[in-house]
């Protein structure tokens, strides 16, 4: 609904990051907690107010401010200083730490729970079939009007359905609306609560709550700090990146401003992905196939696998265990640079706890978004038309670009099947969204998708639809599609090197 538009919320969680940015690469130990304390002034005054007062918006725009220096928020019942843990925050090696998403109680509108309501469209028409159907009798007639006794409603929405004026609404909380894994609920003041034994840090409730109360952390700071120190970083960018940052901004011009910002070499993600989609080509013939596996569950999008392990666990032995894009990208330039450090840019939220994950080594040092990097632009004052390097990305094929739609990971791997194994008949199924993905895993686990390859997204529309992107996700979606298709080469080499996994 408000993706790609540049809303007041999209326009404060900018401006927090740009000064958080800023902080980073003019940091002066100093002065550090005062110039973090002078933000809130700055950003909200008499003239700019976000809220209905400024004291409401100075406290929201306060634990913008710690999420964005990758620090939690502060408890609500006890006194914490606003820079409270901030030397445990100003390095460079900083990680992300768990909850990555987190609800603002100061900026929580505590919108009303599922509910049905009669507006003001009401006719009170003589038919009043709402009255009829209700199998409850929850609807009934006052003063001339249909009216639902909340105490009695069932939630069933048949009243809904059969008003022939559309007079009855039925109220949604966006945020839990937007939660495929029903990880939203309320605390005591009827708040939104993300319950974190569910969640899967996809984000969609983050952006789809019009007040901006759902935030994310970053490591927008340690990564400018490290940048200003002049460190050895490589950027690895996700495929999702075309269009992200303006319609005529290309890989060239994108290069050449990560450099000017300090970066010292770049590499698509799409390469690892090159290489997983080769590797699981591999591995469906010789396991799905052959019956040694009944079907195969990718893992790229981290939301997806977490999805798997937490809600089926008796099927999480069919998850891929082939390296992500992003990891295995990583570990080729770890191979080549050891002592870099490495900056996955993405769209993906769920990435930064990837990026942190034990049982695999992701030699992935940062993760921003690409609205956290524009930001990051903004900061430095970088207009990435002024700056074109010298050659574009030439490295990876379509089939890895591919992977930044929904049903990009799966054509991929049936792309290469179908190259290298044409004897081969390929299974194909995806799910975009948690919902989706959720009834998905249900049908495997019953065994209705014995001998399929079985592709997950966490965001409906794939990578392109990321909590960290920048644009509508249609015109990203048609951004990707001609990307993949001026790509010199369809498909990556039968005999393209593996990653190793440890």
């Amino acid at each position: 609904m408000m993706r790609g538009l540049n809303t007041t919320v999209r326009k404060l969680r900018n401006e927090v990051f740009k000064e958080i940015a800023a902080l980073g690469f003019q940091e002066n130990k100093e002065h550090l907690n005062d110039d973090i304390e002078a933000i809130p002034y700055k950003m909200v005054n008499d003239e700019t107010t976000y809220r209905e007062s400024v004291y409401r918006a100075r406290a929201v725009v306060r634990e913008r401010l710690r999420l964005a220096m990758g620090l939690s928020l502060r408890p609500e019942n006890k006194p914490v200083h606003l820079t409270a843990g901030l030397e445990d925050s100003n390095i460079s090696e900083k990680y992300y730490e768990p909850p990555l998403m987190q609800v603002i109680p100061s900026a929580c509108e505590a919108c009303e729970e599922n509910m049905y309501e009669v507006s003001n469209m009401c006719k009170g028409c003589l038919a009043h079939p709402c009255v009829e159907v209700c199998p409850k009798g929850a609807v009934s007639m006052r003063k001339g009007r249909s009216f639902i006794d909340q105490e009695k409603c069932i939630k069933c929405g048949k009243c809904k359905a059969v008003c022939p004026y559309d007079a009855i609404a039925k109220k949604e909380r966006p945020c839990a609306k937007a939660c495929g894994v029903g990880a939203i609920g309320s605390d005591n003041c009827g708040r939104a609560e993300i319950q974190n034994d569910k969640c899967v840090s996809c984000g969609m409730c983050m952006v789809h709550c019009p007040f901006g109360a759902i935030s994310d952390k970053s490591q927008i700071f340690q990564l400018a700090k490290s940048l200003k120190e002049g460190n050895e970083i490589i950027a690895e960018v996700a495929p999702a990146f075309v269009g992200q940052f303006g319609d005529n901004i290309t890989a060239r011009n994108l290069k050449a401003a990560l450099k000017e910002m300090g970066f010292s070499d770049f590499y698509e993600v799409a390469l690892g992905a090159d290489i997983g989609a080769i590797a699981e080509a591999h591995h469906y013939v010789d396991k799905v196939t052959t019956g040694e596996l009944p079907f195969l569950l990718t893992s790229c999008c981290p939301s997806w696998a977490m999805l798997a392990k937490k809600y089926f666990p008796d099927i999480v032995d069919q998850v891929s265990e082939e390296l992500t894009p992003m990891v295995a990208t990583a570990r080729t330039i770890k191979k080549e640079h050891p002592n870099a450090k490495v900056v996955f840019i993405g769209p993906c939220a769920s990435k930064k706890l990837e990026a942190m994950r034990t049982t695999v080594r992701s030699d992935v040092d940062f993760v921003i978004t690409f609205e956290e990097l524009q930001a990051m632009f903004d900061a430095m004052e970088i207009d990435l038309t002024e700056y074109e390097a010298e050659s574009s990305f030439h490295n990876a094929t379509g089939a890895g670009r591919g992977y930044a739609v929904s049903g990009g990971v799966a054509k991929a791997i049936e792309d290469c099947i179908a190259e290298y194994y044409p004897e081969v008949e390929v299974k194909i199924q995806h799910a975009e969204g948690l919902a989706e993905c959720k009834k998905m895993l249900s049908l495997a686990k019953v065994g209705r998708l014995n001998g399929h390859l079985v592709e997950g997204m966490g965001c409906p529309g794939g990578c392109v639809a990321g909590a960290g992107t920048n644009i509508p996700i249609a015109k990203a979606q048609k951004k990707v599609e001609t990307f993949v298709s001026g790509s010199s080469r369809k498909v990556p080499p039968k005999e393209l090197k593996e990653i190793e996994l440890k």
